[in-house]
């Protein structure tokens, strides 16, 4: 906040990570991930949210939610009504929005979904009590609370792929998160870290 007041004029600027990977959270996550491609990164502190924006389409009559994020779709619809709900494109020409690829936001190791059990060669992103067994575990939320949980989202997804890989494990176990308020975005990065990589 304090860059935007300096500056005293709107700032655009590009995402802070390359496309397809994992978002980054924190300062630290933005120069690992551009390696030495930028001068400078301003740090205000790990996202408080977490997951990127929500993106609506404005331009036909009825809303189209392009994609969920950090404001819940339940929030937009008691403010403007019901949203239509665009699905996942397959081509980088045809997305009208950041984040559409059906496989995005992906981690080095295979990401399986909705995990009921999980096995000592796997890593478990856990959201409630953490299923036994797995070979590391990454906390969502103890608690079961999907604000908390896409606040740890990708800072999760990228410990589970680091410490997997130096660990050996096959691949991330995501245990079930409710489809419900920002629910709906962790469930939306999830999938598309789990599609098939284009």
């Amino acid at each position: 906040r304090e860059l935007l007041r300096l500056a005293g004029v709107p700032v655009a600027a590009p995402s802070a990570n390359r496309s397809g990977q994992v978002s980054p959270t924190t300062a630290a996550h933005v120069l690992a991930g551009l390696e030495g491609r930028l001068a400078a990164v301003v740090d205000g502190g790990a996202c408080e949210v977490g997951v990127e924006s929500t993106v609506l389409d404005l331009s036909t009559p009825v809303a189209t939610l392009l994609r969920p994020g950090g404001v819940a779709r339940e929030v937009l619809e008691a403010e403007i009504g019901p949203l239509a709900v665009a699905g996942a494109h397959g081509g980088e020409a045809a997305r009208p929005s950041p984040g559409m690829l059906l496989s995005h936001y992906a981690p080095g190791l295979p990401v399986r979904l909705e995990a009921r059990e999980v096995a000592a060669d796997e890593a478990l992103m856990a959201f409630g009590a953490p299923l036994p067994g797995a070979g590391a575990v990454w906390q969502l939320s103890e608690a079961g609370d999907v604000v908390e949980a896409a606040s740890r989202l990708f800072a999760g997804l990228r410990w589970l792929d680091a410490e997997g890989a130096r660990l050996g494990l096959r691949g991330i176990a995501a245990m079930p998160v409710p489809q419900h308020g920002l629910g709906a975005a962790i469930n939306d990065r999830l999938a598309r870290a789990a599609a098939p990589r284009e």
